[in-house]
């Protein structure tokens, strides 16, 4: 295996470095993709939780640590991996607000019990994971969707060729970057009524223009 870096592009940690081995079981999240994800969630990330599921590398939620998030949680089953994201973890000073769940990802989802409040989960399945058994990441997406509390954001990195119903759902925003696409699918917040102007608030949306 080779040995290369993966730098931190935003936040307290920026241009910080993250060993990575460089194998067939890693698709870590290009920084072009890395920084489209953050630019999406602007304004979204601080002070919530971020759920990087299929850790790999845990680039992600390190990152979204960096940017303002609460805490992170790795979902990984590659105790490996696992272990080298605590390593980073205690380098970088944010051991507390880390949580290591070394556990097989579609059983994880099947007794994941949802916070009540607004979350942001990120989805980064391996390419076998796409390929040859995309309907147990389907299945584990559609289930916990509905759980979701208003204003939590899901996040699905796939690559070109992957069918991905999500595609051609209108409640999805699909972006892509190179080979890489970004489905995205926000939970409205829930509207509200102002007592003293008897006035309708929709709650806050993501700035997707950013």
């Amino acid at each position: 295996m080779n040995k290369n870096m993966i730098r931190i592009i935003g936040g307290e940690f920026r241009g910080r470095n993250i060993p990575c081995d460089v194998n067939s079981t890693l698709r870590p999240t290009p920084d072009r993709v890395r920084e489209a994800l953050f630019n999406i969630l602007y304004g979204f990330l601080e002070g919530r939780s971020f759920f990087d599921v299929f850790a790999g590398t845990g680039v992600v939620g390190l990152e979204a640590i960096s940017r303002g998030a609460k805490d992170a949680s790795f979902v990984e089953l590659e105790g490996r991996h696992s272990n080298a994201i605590q390593k980073i973890a205690a380098q970088f000073g944010i051991s507390p607000k880390t949580h290591q769940i070394r556990t097989d990802v579609y059983r994880w989802l099947e007794h994941w019990a949802v916070p009540k409040e607004p979350v942001v989960l990120f989805f980064s399945p391996p390419f076998p994971d796409l390929t040859t058994k995309p309907e147990e990441l389907i299945a584990g997406v559609e289930s916990v969707l509905p759980k979701l509390a208003p204003g939590s954001v899901l996040v699905v990195q796939s690559e070109d060729l992957v069918p991905l119903p999500w595609l051609d759902n209108s409640d999805w925003d699909c972006r892509k970057y190179g080979r890489n696409w970004l489905l995205i699918r926000k939970i409205p917040e829930e509207e509200t009524v102002s007592e003293d102007a008897g006035e309708v608030n929709h709650g806050e949306s993501i700035d997707t223009n950013r």
